[in-house]
């Protein structure tokens, strides 16, 4: 989440009056990400709208960058479709003639469902396990939904991104990051082809989940969401909840609930455990690029947090070093 463009009170007024939610009281620029613009949206609230108790909060999403319009009926489908079945996560909110999103000056806009629970930064095992458990939950409950979309941010095309970035201007972020070109062309190479597949998240950070306690209460930002390798997901996931900030220290413990989790709503195959470290080399390799590609990229002046590549660099030595021990149940 991000602020790029900046809309006007008038402007948003206007806009969420398109919205059986009421009038708009309050509109605030959500800081974090790197790929939308967001604003928190409170109204007066209808009596459609809050109807099952969530008030009148939401989420306004212009999408700025990554997101093609036409994969937006696979985003927005895809959080009604899971939240129909039960998943912890936000619905789209239809305008007055039934469309999920709205054009802006060229620019798609969207209204979702304000979840209520807050982000955790220092996770603790029963959270991970929690999380592990939505996420398996969201897998089975993403086989009949009858939509696909390919990853635009798989293996190559996060070698290709990088490579797209060129040595010089990956070399002033850090002079180790052009290390990356290499490692990605053999984890491409190395990439297994035969696991398990449904729709995935691929971009399941702390920040993406909302907790009440042990309970998730939200999974959010889906806009990277593809068919993959279930694995594959679950492997980005302990990259991203595994590590402190900087990728400098793991965690066996949060890693051991985490699948345990997992497992307790879908067992791993042997061929998916045997693959988890690599997939998990690739994860890291995702956001190295994407986080490259975004700090080269980034306006000085976007209201964003750049994010650095180098803590997914660090993630990504580990994963080479430890292989499947970086897996294995918490002593």
């Amino acid at each position: 989440m991000a602020v790029y463009t900046h809309l006007g009170a008038e402007e948003l007024t206007a806009l969420i009056a398109q919205y059986d939610v009421g009038e708009l009281v309050s509109a605030k620029g959500i800081a974090e990400g790197v790929s939308n613009s967001n604003w928190l949206i409170e109204t007066t609230g209808s009596d459609s709208a809050s109807s099952d108790g969530r008030g009148a909060r939401f989420i306004l999403t212009m999408y700025e960058r990554r997101i093609e319009l036409s994969d937006l009926p696979f985003f927005l489908g895809l959080l009604d479709h899971l939240s129909e079945r039960d998943c912890p996560v936000p619905r789209t909110i239809h305008d007055l003639e039934g469309a999920a999103y709205r054009l802006l000056d060229g620019k798609a806009i969207a209204l979702i469902e304000y979840l209520p629970g807050v982000s955790v930064d220092h996770p603790t095992p029963g959270q991970a396990r929690a999380v592990g458990e939505a996420l398996a939950q969201m897998h089975a409950a993403s086989q009949d939904f009858g939509q696909t979309r390919a990853n635009g941010l798989d293996i190559e095309g996060s070698r290709r991104m990088l490579a797209e970035c060129g040595t010089p201007a990956l070399a002033s972020i850090d002079p180790a990051l052009p290390k990356s070109l290499e490692i990605a062309a053999r984890l491409s190479e190395d990439w297994p082809q035969d696991l398990p597949r449904a729709i995935c998240h691929t971009d399941l950070f702390p920040d993406n989940v909302l907790m009440l306690g042990d309970q998730v209460t939200g999974m959010i930002d889906f806009y990277f969401a593809c068919e993959d390798a279930m694995a594959y997901d679950l492997a980005v996931t302990h990259a991203a909840w595994c590590f402190d900030r900087t990728g400098e220290q793991f965690s066996q413990d949060i890693g051991a609930a985490l699948i345990e989790g997992y497992e307790s709503l879908r067992k791993l195959e042997p061929r998916e455990r045997e693959c988890l470290p690599i997939l998990a080399q690739g994860a890291c390799m995702r956001f190295i690029a994407s986080r490259a590609e975004d700090w080269i990229e980034t306006p000085a002046d976007a209201l964003v947090t750049r994010k650095d590549p180098m803590d997914f660099v660090r993630r990504l030595s580990f994963y080479g070093k430890a292989g499947s021990s970086a897996f294995a149940p918490s002593r």
